[in-house]
């Protein structure tokens, strides 16, 4: 009978250290899936300011497309109006020749 005050010592001590390894587990996997997770965060911060990075050059790359079209096109058009405006002097002059 003077053992069973020492056996229910042992018995609580045990069952305290089993629940704080448990809790320090609990902890550790806790600490574990944390830092995953930051990880994971900090790739896709990195992967969008990659994303970022491309869209503004295609943005600025297309710019560049659509003012060289621009540029190209009103040439073109120039071009044709000093066409149009050469055919018209030439049949102006083929008139008066006419009139002569």
């Amino acid at each position: 009978m003077k053992n069973i005050p020492i056996i229910i010592l042992a018995i609580s001590t045990a069952f305290f250290v089993s629940c704080d390894e448990r809790k320090a587990a609990v902890d550790a996997n806790k600490d574990a899936t944390t830092n995953a997770i930051d990880r994971q965060k900090e790739a896709v911060d990195v992967a969008a300011k990659e994303a970022i990075k491309e869209t503004d050059t295609n943005a600025a790359i297309n710019k560049a497309n659509i003012e060289a079209n621009k540029v190209a096109d009103q040439a073109q058009l120039d071009a044709n109006k000093k066409k149009a405006q050469a055919e018209a002097d030439a049949e102006k002059a083929k008139i008066d020749a006419m009139k002569k």
